[in-house]
């Protein structure tokens, strides 16, 4: 279980694909805090550490990706050098400053607008139209691992503001149209559509 609050941006160093994949992730984390068997979003998925090593500032993990969450994620375009957003998974007593987040992918959704709002910079994205009929204006969204905020629904698309501080120590500063983006759609939304079904 995660909140989308990310607490470092991670560069992939390595892929290397024997059955499943296997990705070795550069990052500033302490890897003490990092246990071989702990879960760890990876911009959205949640991933399993299976080895580690360095010093804390300069340190890495790897994760094993299986070919399910290859084929349902932004993952299966990873290269080497891609920039993740990274968030260890929450703890009994953690603040919850975004919103509960499990690390399960959705779908993949791409970004069709960008444009400047102030000092932020407001975002419009396609989602798939599964997953449309879950996503609802001042609802929340986890976006790449990072809860935000929707703005407005219009079909299948749907609005998000970037503030500067989320450009910043996200990997939200380097997006642009066409930018492939993991979605996962608030638990809440997802069970109470459920639910209704049986009404």
């Amino acid at each position: 279980m995660f909140t989308g609050i990310i607490i470092d941006v991670g560069m992939v160093e390595l892929i290397t694909k024997r059955g499943d994949t296997t990705v070795k992730i550069k990052t500033v984390l302490d890897p003490a805090g990092l246990a071989i068997g702990a879960s760890v979003a990876c911009s959205g998925p949640c991933l399993t550490v299976i080895a580690k090593g360095g010093r804390e500032g300069d340190a890495w993990f790897s994760v094993e990706v299986s070919t399910e969450t290859m084929s349902k994620t932004t993952l299966e375009a990873w290269t080497v050098g891609q920039l993740v957003n990274l968030e260890k998974s929450l703890k009994v007593g953690d603040e919850i400053g975004g919103h509960i987040v499990s690390g399960h992918v959705d779908g993949v959704g791409e970004v069709v607008s960008l444009s400047p709002e102030g000092h932020s910079v407001r975002l419009k994205i396609k989602a798939p139209k599964a997953l449309a009929k879950f996503i609802a204006a001042k609802g929340s969204i986890a976006l790449d691992g990072t809860s935000l905020t929707v703005n407005e629904v219009d079909g299948t698309s749907f609005g998000v503001n970037i503030i500067p501080h989320t450009s910043k120590v996200t990997t939200w500063g380097a997006v642009k149209v066409g930018s492939k983006i993991n979605i996962e759609i608030d638990m809440l939304a997802r069970y109470l559509a459920r639910l209704k079904e049986f009404a």
